[in-house]
């Protein structure tokens, strides 16, 4: 039966080109319906399905990578809790020289973590009239670099390259410390869990305000006893320590953040991706099932006017 109506329909349209008949041009365009190319739409759903396998593989990899940072990254806790209780966390002392350290990440595709950080940056900066920069991480730079660059005095970039270790994060410390600042201003993303990240200001002083602080009794520095060198050699060794220790929890914590953000990211993306493949594929099927009713369509009327001609 199939083939039968392939002959008669074949036959009909050879009879139509041998004929000089002609019919009223039709118009005629399924409502909801718009003219497109299927060509095109058939790209548009390629890419978009190569879009969707992309994200789908960046959130695999962060979630992965996720465990092993966070394990890390609640061990460096263990290592900065005792010196936050030993020299406290004091951001309102002023000093003659503050140093703002922005810690960012050095990759895209994780939300808005980095825009964060660079916000809570300019607000910390702007407390204090002699304010520096030492930026950590290429997305800070590249928001902060437009209007502080005369604040700027240094970027540390490419960190995400090298394994994440404490003599890692003292190399970047002892960069920052290089620089001679009274008080440093550490700004970093705290984890809290996959979808919550808390900004953070941690704050480091050098040894001669750790011991105008221990004279005064703003810390409680004097409650323990030690055993070794004098009070301000300690103190000297003790701040450049704990400006190690709090560095290398700032990278991780802040490390941990940007992939629990990517993972999320990655998932809406492929959820939006995969909406929008639905869409391309209905809107596929409507434009060529379009494009079916009207050669149909012409046929019937060629068919009709051949037969009111006889």
């Amino acid at each position: 039966m199939a083939s039968n109506g392939f002959q008669r329909t074949s036959a009909l349209l050879r009879t139509l080109r041998n004929s000089n008949v002609t019919s009223a041009p039709v118009t005629f365009t399924p409502s909801g319906t718009r003219s497109v190319s299927l060509q095109i739409v058939q790209q548009r759903m390629k890419s978009v399905g190569n879009i969707q396998k992309i994200t789908a593989a960046m959130k695999m990899v962060a979630a992965s990578r996720l465990k092993g940072a966070q394990t890390r990254m609640e061990k460096s806790r263990g290592l900065v809790v005792p010196l936050i209780r030993m020299l406290g966390d004091l951001p309102g002392i002023v000093t003659d020289t503050t140093m703002v350290v922005p810690v960012s990440s050095d990759k895209g595709l994780c939300g808005g973590i980095n825009t964060t950080v660079v916000k809570y940056s300019k607000v910390v900066a702007g407390l204090e009239p002699k304010t520096t920069m030492t930026i950590v991480g290429e997305k800070a730079r590249a928001q902060l670099g437009k209007g502080n660059s005369d604040k700027v005095n240094g970027t540390i970039v490419d960190l995400s390259k090298i394994p994440m270790t404490f003599a890692t994060a003292s190399m970047v410390a002892d960069t920052i410390l290089a620089e001679g600042a009274q008080k440093h201003q550490i700004v970093f993303n705290k984890f809290q869990s996959v979808i919550s990240f808390r900004p953070t200001v941690a704050t480091v002083y050098s040894s001669d305000e750790y011991e105008k602080a221990a004279e005064a009794g703003q810390i409680k520095f004097d409650e323990y006893e030690m055993e070794g060198p004098e009070r301000s050699e300690f103190l000297l060794d003790l701040a450049e320590f704990n400006m190690g220790v709090v560095m290398y929890n700032a990278l991780l914590e802040n490390s941990t953040s940007e992939l629990g953000s990517r993972m999320q990211s990655m998932e809406n993306s492929t959820k939006n991706a995969k909406d929008m493949l639905g869409k391309l594929t209905l809107l596929y099927n409507r434009t060529r099932q379009a494009s079916i009713t009207t050669e149909l369509i012409e046929i019937i009327s060629g068919a009709s006017a051949l037969e009111a001609k006889k």
